[in-house]
């Protein structure tokens, strides 16, 4: 990591370090003209998903830092509808497994976090009053309680690798949530949305920064436009290059397509809605 500075300009990086990390990201496809990083786009760029870890554990300071800048995300009207559980038990991490897609990262982890969607809290606080909570029954409210979970959960993803620590999402916690949120012994209108693992990168671990879509695909100019089919087909084949160099042979276009072809793929998910309702989060 450099120190931080170029050409005399704190917090900018060299240009030769933000090209190379852009074409990893970009595939090889990185924009022709983008101004100079400096260290916290750096980072950002930088990231990804890893799932292999070493024995060394994570101090609980280091958590506590994690968590406070997970609640610095910004959150909807300052609503914080959102809770975090820690899990570092062995047992308890192997049966949160199970429920997760029964992967087996998640038990090597030193610490796994499930970020919750919250609206018990704000309940109690009606309750306690003597006031109703109905706002909490339509769909709006369950939106900001998964938006404000994926916020707090990002920053804290960043946190934690810019403490030299790894992390990867977990939307499996969703495929079983109302036995999830059993186990967890989660109130009603709580609602588990990702789980992090979190650890020390193993050093062996082949992971790479994985290629994006390039930005003419994603990114929009005043109106929304279909992307070029010949872009898609680009993309799949950086994303097959880039799986190649670990041992692998897919490509973009049919992980999608393996995803969304049937309800069947959603593994679960695709009952959801009636998860919510039951869990006290309807979607009027």
């Amino acid at each position: 990591m450099s120190d931080g500075t170029s050409d005399g300009v704190p917090g900018r990086l060299p240009d030769a370090v933000n090209h190379s990390v852009l074409n990893q990201r970009y595939g090889g496809a990185a924009p022709a003209s983008i101004a100079p990083a400096n260290n916290v786009i750096d980072l950002l760029q930088r990231h990804r998903s890893v799932r292999s870890f070493t024995d060394e554990g994570i101090a609980d300071d280091t958590v506590t830092l994690i968590v406070s800048a997970a609640q610095s995300a910004a959150t909807s009207s300052n609503m914080q509808a959102w809770s975090v559980i820690e899990v570092r038990d062995p047992e308890h991490k192997a049966a949160i497994s199970v429920l997760a897609g029964d992967q087996a990262f998640i038990r090597r982890a030193p610490v796994f976090l499930i970020f919750v969607a919250d609206w018990s809290r704000h309940r109690g606080v009606a309750e306690h009053r003597g006031e109703t909570a109905e706002g909490v029954e339509y769909i709006e409210s369950t939106l900001v309680g998964f938006i404000d979970a994926a916020l707090a959960a990002q920053n804290a993803t960043i946190a934690a690798e810019s403490l030299g620590l790894g992390a990867v999402y977990v939307g499996a916690v969703r495929n079983r949530p109302e036995e999830l949120a059993d186990l967890l012994e989660l109130p009603p209108s709580a609602f588990p949305v990702m789980g992090i693992a979190l650890g020390h990168p193993d050093p062996a671990d082949r992971a790479g920064i994985k290629p994006r879509l390039p930005q003419d695909v994603v990114r929009h100019r005043e109106t929304y436009r279909p992307a070029p089919d010949a872009a898609i087909v680009a993309y799949d084949d950086a994303v097959r290059t880039y799986y190649a160099g670990q041992g692998m042979s897919h490509g973009w276009i049919g992980t999608i397509l393996g995803r969304i072809r049937s309800a069947a793929t959603l593994r679960g998910r695709e009952k959801l809605r009636s998860a919510l309702e039951r869990r006290g989060l309807p979607s009027k």
